[in-house]
């Protein structure tokens, strides 16, 4: 399974979905549907974005984004803590963006 297909499968499954009620939103089969789940070759950026508006989410979430914010009100030894974090999550942001990146391309060449 590929780690696009996970996500979208983890967050239907956690939001109590089935398959079909999202097959029927997209007016596809539901076996057409299962097959988005289990390879990333079928889905595509069009069909990306419908399955986020069903599941209510980010493009980005489906890709593994975090969205978190922290807010820094405290001075002394805990900012530099802080810091820490944020760039720890920086880091993990840039990795999601290159793996989204290349899953697009990847999309492309196949056209």
């Amino acid at each position: 399974m590929n780690n696009v297909g996970l996500k979208i499968r983890k967050l239907r499954e956690e939001r109590g979905i089935s398959q079909e009620f999202i097959a029927d939103k997209l007016e596809i089969s539901q076996s057409s549907y299962g097959r988005l789940e289990k390879s990333d070759s079928r889905l595509t950026v069009p069909r990306l974005l419908e399955i986020s508006e069903v599941l209510n989410v980010s493009v980005s979430v489906l890709f593994g984004e975090k969205a978190t914010q922290i807010i820094n009100e405290n001075k002394g030894d805990n900012a530099q803590a802080n810091i820490g974090t944020l760039i720890q999550q920086d880091k993990e942001y840039i990795a999601s963006l290159k793996e989204e990146i290349a899953f697009l391309r990847t999309l492309l060449a196949k056209k």
